[in-house]
């Protein structure tokens, strides 16, 4: 049997809220927890890669979640109008042939904006993982090629620091720089999935937790035809409530929603222990 955690993207808030998630199965059946951190495959997206890359270290959960309540905190506070940007995505893409040109089209919206420099994104994200080095497991960090559109699978053998990997998968197009790396540059997975979910292909078992509503739509991919795509793959897939989407609030780039966000994740990983229990086993 192979089994595959999928962590989807979803911002600051998304992070803490899958720590709290992890955190809530751990208060229900702390074994369970390790066979899921255990997986065979982890695959991360945006907020997900950072979480993907914490939870295959040796850090506990409980560290984890704690520094997700704690008010000191090296993320940075970006005032963001999703609407707005979502707007400029719409103009750049229009005409676009296919998703490839989509995202090359949005790449360039990066390419041109300003930001705050690589390096302080850099340390932004480099203090966010509890070792800077690959763990000897298979993960798979999504990001995208802002100069041809491409997805790009970082994973231990690419050659990459696993830091540039995640500042990569989680560089949001128009907020945070694209990443150099090895002169070419690069932005969050989340352009071509939110989840990514068909990456787990091949695996028996896949659990996906993404910060989302069940049904929500997404602007770039589809969970729904990932998980047809991965079939005969038995998928469950842990969402998101309407309190989850209070925490987020309406910048889920804002360090601000780490608490909230990582104790509404909690409260529905106690929820879904016992369900979790049963499909993972």
């Amino acid at each position: 049997m192979k089994r595959a955690v999928v962590l989807a993207g979803g911002g600051v808030a998304g992070i803490a809220w899958e720590l709290g998630v992890l955190r809530g199965i751990a208060d229900v059946d702390p074994d369970l927890l390790d066979r899921v951190r255990g997986a065979d495959i982890v695959v991360g997206t945006s907020a997900g890669s950072a979480v993907a890359a914490q939870i295959t270290s040796e850090a506990s959960i409980d560290d984890l979640y704690l520094s997700q309540l704690s008010e000191n905190s090296r993320e940075l506070e970006v005032d963001l109008d999703l609407e707005a940007l979502m707007s400029r995505f719409a103009t750049a893409a229009a005409g676009a042939i296919d998703p490839e040109d989509v995202r090359r089209r949005i790449g360039a919206v990066a390419l041109e904006t300003r930001t705050v420099s690589e390096s302080t994104r850099r340390a932004v994200i480099a203090a966010r993982l509890p070792e800077i080095g690959w763990p000897d497991r298979t993960i798979l960090l999504i990001a995208v090629s802002a100069e041809t559109g491409e997805m790009v699978v970082f994973t231990k053998d690419s050659g990459v620091d696993l830091v540039d990997a995640v500042a990569a998968s989680c560089a949001v197009p128009g907020v945070w720089p694209p990443v150099t790396i090895d002169g070419s540059r690069y932005i969050d997975g989340g352009v071509r999935s939110g989840t990514n979910a068909d990456m787990a292909a091949g695996c028996d078992r896949v659990l996906v937790v993404t910060p989302s509503l069940a049904g929500s739509p997404q602007p770039w991919g589809n969970i729904d035809d990932e998980i047809k795509q991965i079939s005969p793959a038995a998928v469950m897939v842990v969402y998101a409530n309407d309190s989850s989407l209070a925490a987020f609030g309406t910048n889920p780039l804002s360090p601000s929603t780490r608490g909230p966000s990582a104790r509404e994740g909690r409260e529905i990983g106690k929820m879904k222990a016992d369900a979790l229990r049963s499909f993972w086993d």
